[in-house]
């Protein structure tokens, strides 16, 4: 950080707000295709077959990675389309490791057992090592597609840069994002926390009988929120902004993320609408910090509530 050079009592300047990339007017084209395939490759059709026809069938999952590779190979003959060549890529990639997730095991009882081997760390140990593999996974396809790790918001960022206002939606003044995540990560936590207690309804008994599982919920959520920024967010994020702007680009990364909690945990109409605010909130911090933290905070908080909840289930 550049300092004032008037002596001691000369404040350092704040940081500046991220410059938002705009869209690009001459490209209606490439906002349209990326719009249409993040629908596509997202939970939207799974949600409509389901709730319509039945259980979704396998061919699905094949065909929504079609569209992306399908995207990739207009990329190489559409000088128009070629913005959205990473982005197909990153796509690509992310639909074959939800798919191949669920078909690896990596349970490691003696990782399980350094918190004690719960119910909670057996159910948690096995899913969150794939998931980091994922992200690591992620991480290297993006070095290898050209893109610095700062492009992809693999750093901590402006920690105090402030946050673009939007009145409409309740922000009408440029507060640090020090001050805003603070709040807004503890509000967030507080909120869901109350939603899902009258949801599930647990006594102060159920409470103590996952104190032993306290340790591996604060690990796991912390692991938990840096494997899906990495894996879900930023990735999408670094490779739409320069082809269809900031704003879009923020906007889809929520319709995804958010449409994913609709089988999860906020689940149903309710938990997908509010898990969309909530990626918009964290698509925000990262655009606007040009780095990870702030997202990764109220995203590890909002993780520590969610998993208490499911340790009560499993403890039960």
């Amino acid at each position: 950080m550049r300092h004032g050079t008037g002596g001691l009592g000369t404040a350092a300047a704040p940081p500046p707000a991220a410059t938002w990339t705009p869209a690009p007017a001459s490209t209606p084209w490439v906002i349209g295709a990326a719009w249409l395939t993040t629908l596509l490759v997202s939970t939207v059709p799974v949600i409509f077959w389901t709730e319509l026809i039945g259980p979704a069938p396998a061919w699905l999952t094949v065909a929504q990675i079609t569209v992306p590779a399908v995207l990739f190979v207009v990329t190489l003959v559409s000088r128009r389309m070629r913005p959205l060549w990473r982005f197909s890529v990153v796509m690509c990639l992310l639909l074959v490791l939800i798919a191949a997730m669920p078909a690896v095991d990596l349970s490691m009882p003696w990782v399980q057992g350094l918190f004690g081997a719960t119910a909670f760390d057996q159910r948690m140990q096995a899913e969150q090592t794939v998931k980091l593999l994922a992200a690591l996974l992620m991480v290297a396809a993006l070095l290898l597609l050209g893109l610095k790790p700062k492009d992809f918001f693999l750093r901590l960022g402006m920690l105090t840069a402030p946050i673009r206002p939007v009145p409409v939606l309740g922000f009408p003044h440029a507060d640090s994002w020090r001050r805003f995540g603070l709040i807004w990560g503890f509000g967030i936590t507080a909120a869901l926390g109350i939603v899902q207690y009258f949801v599930v309804r647990p006594t102060a008994a159920d409470f103590a009988v996952i104190l032993p599982m306290v340790p591996s919920i604060i690990f796991y959520a912390a692991v938990n929120a840096f494997t899906e920024e990495m894996t879900y967010r930023a990735p999408m994020l670094a490779t739409l902004e320069p082809a269809v702007g900031s704003s879009h680009a923020l906007w889809q990364s929520a319709v995804l993320f958010g449409v994913a909690h609709y089988f999860g945990t906020p689940g149903g109409l309710l938990g997908g609408v509010l898990s969309i605010c909530m990626g918009w909130i964290l698509g925000k911090a990262m655009l606007e910090t040009r780095g990870l933290f702030w997202a990764w905070w109220i995203h590890f908080l909002s993780d520590i509530v969610i998993f208490v909840f499911i340790a009560v289930a499993l403890a039960a």
